[in-house]
C-alpha cells in the first residue's frame, strides 16, 4: 500500500482549509462544485463521515494546481 499523502483521507480542518483556498464560502458551494450532496460536505466538515479518498485527491490536486498558477 502506498503511503503518498495524496491518497490518506482528509480530516475536517484540512477541509476548511481547502474550501477557503479554493474560494468555496459555503458547504453548498463546494457541494455544487464536486457534485455531492450540501448534507455530504457538513457531515465531513463535522467529522461524523470522513472525505471519500477520490474527493481527497481532487481536492488536493486542486489547492496544488492553484498555488502553482500563481
Amino acid at each position: 500500500m502506498s503511503s503518498d499523502p495524496r491518497l490518506a483521507s482528509m480530516s475536517p480542518e484540512e477541509l476548511r482549509r481547502a474550501m477557503r483556498a479554493l474560494g468555496y464560502r459555503t458547504q453548498a458551494d463546494l457541494a455544487g462544485a464536486i457534485g455531492v450532496s450540501r448534507s455530504a460536505v457538513s457531515l465531513w466538515l463535522e467529522g461524523k463521515v470522513g472525505v471519500p479518498r477520490p474527493v481527497a485527491m481532487l481536492l488536493r490536486m486542486l489547492v496544488a494546481a492553484q498555488r502553482r498558477a500563481f
